[in-house]
């Protein structure tokens, strides 16, 4: 059985080690221009270096979104950007624009191009033209099924990446001008604001008075342009038929703690499916998992062919059913016991029962906060203070990078 390649976002230097410590074994993100996430932090050059060189000591793959619809004035900056990203050695890059692509053609030949999924790439001959241009890999559009991205995977001859987690754009592939619309911020330029999100309300003007009546969408609300979230965790069997080499999940604008709950679940997953293979989803666990933190409701969207039933008349975003208390620091052994190093992110207090997020086999064990101190050895009862570095003693073995919730 071919082993998946798990895609990972990452915003910031931070969340890129999250995600490659929790189990991805690729991470894509954004330098600071020609990315389609402007309002993400991003990584300036420095940091692209930085990242990729720790990438690479860890055996995984860094790509860099250089994904924007560009204009004229930005190709005699790209051709120099080009050329670093080649000269650092990033496994590829992400690119929508034919203009880019011919560019790193001539500039940088021996760097590896993905088609974004901003190419609206959803047949097999579209994706056959893109692999005869020298592509690699074609991020698919998320509006295909499973039958559809079998059929392209076949016929193409490149590589095909799909998304199988995170947000949706109510737009083909993000192809969306709402946002320049109303805010005058450009999304195929990497500055929406998602404004699809926000509660609208329509209306009628009266014939008769001149009066705006309020015309309800339905009962349930009016988050009429607002999409459910992709969740395909459950459907690993059919994604492997798909002839798919990676799955992607969505989100360099998620949280720490969104990207270790939602990669760790996939990672267990996927790697339960190749050793049991479709018996997996008779466990509760990765579906579950999913669920613990901020999501939309979800959807397959696409993929089984059914009605996509993608709209989220109800709310703009859940919490999720657990809440991020602490990341563990460091794991010490001294006089008085084993204690897990770690940083206070909201509040929590003596009696309370923590639940272990990691890639370890603790993932899931319950630590009842029974012993609490401050770096200095005084006792806390109460943890309030705000990335307040604490002991936490407990025989539950812990390692940096894992995160305690509740």
């Amino acid at each position: 059985m071919k082993n998946f390649e798990l895609l990972a976002p990452a915003g910031n230097f931070e969340k890129l080690k999250t995600a490659l410590y929790y189990g991805a074994d690729a991470v894509y993100v954004g330098g600071v221009d020609f990315s389609l996430r402007a309002l993400s932090e991003n990584f300036n050059r420095e940091q692209l270096a930085l990242a990729t060189e720790y990438t690479h000591n860890k055996c995984k793959k860094i790509y860099v979104a250089v994904n924007i619809i560009a204009k004229n004035a930005d190709f005699s900056l790209l051709e120099d950007y080009l050329r670093y990203l080649y000269e650092i050695k990033v496994d590829a890059v992400i690119v929508s624009d034919p203009g880019v692509i011919m560019l790193i053609k001539s500039c940088a030949p021996g760097l590896e191009i993905h088609l974004s999924t901003q190419a609206s790439t959803m047949n097999k001959y579209t994706a056959e033209f893109w692999v005869k241009q020298g592509v690699k890999r074609i991020v698919l559009a998320r509006e295909l099924s499973l039958k559809e991205v079998k059929e392209i995977s076949e016929y193409c001859g490149g590589e095909i990446e799909v998304f199988a987690h995170g947000a949706m754009c109510i737009s083909y592939s993000g192809r969306c001008l709402l946002s320049n619309y109303l805010t005058g911020r450009e999304s195929n330029r990497g500055a929406c604001v998602q404004c699809c999100r926000w509660e609208y309300e329509i209306r009628e003007k009266s014939k008769k008075d001149g009066e705006f009546l309020p015309i309800e969408e339905d009962s349930r609300g009016t988050y009429i342009l607002n999409s459910k979230d992709l969740n395909l965790i459950s459907y690993l069997d059919e994604l492997y038929t798909s002839g798919a080499v990676s799955l992607k999940i969505e989100g360099r604008m998620k949280s720490e703690y969104y990207l270790a709950t939602v990669i760790n679940a996939y990672r267990r997953a996927i790697d339960c499916y190749e050793k049991q293979g479709a018996s997996y989803k008779d466990d509760l666990l990765f579906e579950n998992e999913v669920s613990k933190t901020a999501h939309r409701a979800f959807t397959t969207a696409y993929f089984l062919g059914e009605n996509p039933n993608t709209v989220n008349y109800d709310d703009s975003q859940s919490r999720g059913d657990r809440t991020f208390m602490a990341l563990v620091l460091d794991y010490v052994k001294d006089e008085n016991g084993s204690y897990a190093l770690i940083e206070m992110r909201n509040r929590f207090k003596l009696g309370d029962v923590l639940e272990v997020l990691s890639p370890t086999d603790s993932f899931n064990k319950n630590i009842p906060v029974e012993h609490l101190t401050d770096c200095d050895g005084n006792v806390i009862e109460d943890a309030k203070l705000v990335q307040q570095k604490l002991r936490l003693y407990t025989d539950v073995i812990l390692q940096a990078g894992d995160i305690l919730r509740k």
